[in-house]
């Protein structure tokens, strides 16, 4: 199946050098067309239409009650702040999708070695909603002086098998990004256990200082 994206900045779920982003045709060849930051374009021609999601809902790109929008979907690939993006896409269907579309959108991420699930269209993705609040917990935990890092890590890794541990993953992807996914989280459904930590808010302001800093 050939696929077409078009992008405004660097995708997230595909930055610069992925294999699949390297693998796309025009548009005018593909069957798919995929939106990175770009304003989508509606085309009932193609097979399905898929838009790059951040925290954001996919309604909030779309009329769901538009004929020509039956075959667009929304997509997110977990990443954790700056690492590589995972293997595993959120793929997030409308009311009114089409079963085509969605059969399509597997298929093509299944044929670039991704795993995909399927979800309906709510604020946040699936991972985040999840594990937002045990790593806030996590962060809360070291401020209070409950344990250090390295023991609240180590107790996630032997204990629960964690390939690594909440605090270390966190620090490690950006605390500064982490920062925008737990805010947004929080502002979409104003639950206490997604409030940004105040570890977070700290690295956010100092990388928000850091960008304004006059140059010279």
């Amino acid at each position: 199946m050939k696929y077409a994206f078009e992008k405004a900045g660097e995708s997230r779920s595909f930055p610069a050098g992925d294999d699949f982003l390297n693998g796309a045709v025009g548009p005018d060849q593909a069957d798919v067309v995929i939106y990175s930051g770009a304003r989508f374009t509606p085309d009932p021609r193609k097979t399905a239409i898929l838009i790059e999601l951040g925290m954001d809902c996919l309604g909030d790109h779309i009329n769901e009650d538009e004929p020509s929008h039956a075959n667009v979907l929304g997509f997110a690939r977990y990443r954790n702040g700056d690492d590589s993006p995972s293997r595993l896409i959120e793929l997030v269907r409308h009311p009114k999708a089409g079963e085509a579309a969605i059969a399509a959108a597997r298929d093509l991420f299944a044929a670039a070695g991704l795993e995909v699930s399927l979800c309906n269209d709510q604020a946040g993705r699936i991972i985040s909603r999840l594990v937002v609040p045990k790593y806030n917990a996590a962060l809360r935990f070291l401020d209070e002086g409950l344990a250090t890092q390295t023991d609240m890590d180590l107790t996630c890794k032997l204990g629960l098998g964690y390939p690594d541990g909440p605090i270390e993953r966190v620090v490690r992807g950006g605390l500064a990004s982490y920062y925008q996914v737990s805010k947004d989280l929080f502002d979409a459904f104003g639950a206490p256990a997604f409030a940004p930590p105040r570890r977070a808010r700290i690295a956010f302001k100092q990388a928000m200082a850091k960008t304004d800093t006059p140059k010279g």
